[in-house]
């Protein structure tokens, strides 16, 4: 698996991924995008920015990136990063098909992506992917799964999806939503010809949901990669939106909110990656501050309060405007 690259690294941000959904597209439901990429969110101008950003991870340690086929020009970005950096060959990049991106460059569409998990919507979105990525693709995962995704019980698509698998892609899913516990079990079951068909889950885990957790445990357990999104809860768990709790133990650590909420994460035993979704590379390097925080128990009693109803939590994060 290309994530074999991830455990011979060495350096203490190893674990920590670059995710650009918020650099992608001029707009997400991101708490703080104005003051972060301010009115010009032109192609070229978030292109410079993602290479900017990117640039600045490779050389604190960052090896794993993601993207997506509805992150705006997320791909494209990457890949003009790729090509201009040939001698790169250390990293593992990740993409995700199942949504197609709609919304044409505004961050005032009505609609910004449009979810379908079809065999059909399969092949068209792998034939983009490969032709901006080709090689360096290493991972291509069903982006947010639902226990009610097609998905799970599309066999057409499993075995396309195995055909690739066997091609060399590493096959993972995403999860979104109140049951991804039920979603990573139910996936966690998906077989062709007796072998599971994925390898790699990525999943929101953060201070406020917890949810996921056990069956996160279950699928390292199962040995898949576990890939941890939305560390920050989109920008709830940020400074100067983050809960009293997580701004005292920032305090206490020296460190930022930012960097507290994803040590938080980073300290799950079963959490390969987790990502940081930094728009700035001023907050990037904050975040990755987070592989040196050490957190006591007292500390990890106040945050575990922080923990909301996952219906609750999700109903906040539907209600988030696109910025």
């Amino acid at each position: 698996m290309p994530f074999a690259r991830l455990a011979i690294a060495t350096t203490p941000t190893c674990h920590i991924g670059l995710g650009l959904a918020a650099v992608g597209r001029p707009g997400y439901i991101n708490l703080g995008r104005d003051q972060d990429l301010g009115e010009n969110r032109s192609v070229e101008t978030l292109r410079t920015r993602t290479h900017e950003l990117l640039d600045a991870a490779y050389f604190q340690g960052v090896r794993y990136f993601d993207v997506a086929r509805s992150y705006g020009r997320s791909e494209e970005f990457l890949a003009d990063w790729l090509n201009a950096r040939p001698d790169i060959d250390d990293v593992v990049v990740g993409s995700k098909w199942g949504y197609t991106y709609t919304a044409g460059w505004s961050a005032d569409a009505e609609t910004h992506e449009v979810k379908d998990h079809t065999v059909r919507t399969y092949e068209r979105q792998r034939a983009e992917t490969a032709a901006l990525l080709g090689d360096r693709l290493d991972l291509y995962q069903i982006h947010s799964v639902t226990p009610d995704s097609p998905a799970l019980t599309d066999k057409e698509l499993h075995a396309e999806l195995a055909e690739e698998a066997a091609r060399g892609t590493t096959i993972g899913f995403s999860t979104s939503g109140p049951a991804q516990a039920d979603a990573i079990r139910a996936a966690l079951a998906v077989t062709v010809d007796g072998e599971p068909l994925f390898r790699t889950v990525q999943s929101t885990y953060n201070a406020l949901e917890t949810s996921a957790g056990p069956a996160l445990a279950e699928a390292h357990d199962a040995g898949l990669t576990v890939i941890v999104k939305e560390g920050m809860a989109n920008g709830r768990l940020a400074a100067p939106h983050a809960p009293e709790a997580l701004r005292a133990v920032a305090e206490e650590t020296s460190l930022g909110c930012d960097a507290v909420a994803l040590a938080l994460v980073l300290r799950q035993p079963w959490a390969g990656v987790v990502l940081s979704g930094a728009a700035t590379v001023n907050h990037l390097a904050s975040n990755l501050h987070a592989a040196v925080v050490d957190l006591d128990e007292e500390q990890l009693t106040r945050l575990a309060a922080l923990v909301e109803d996952p219906r609750a939590y999700w109903e906040t994060r539907g209600q988030l405007p696109w910025h």
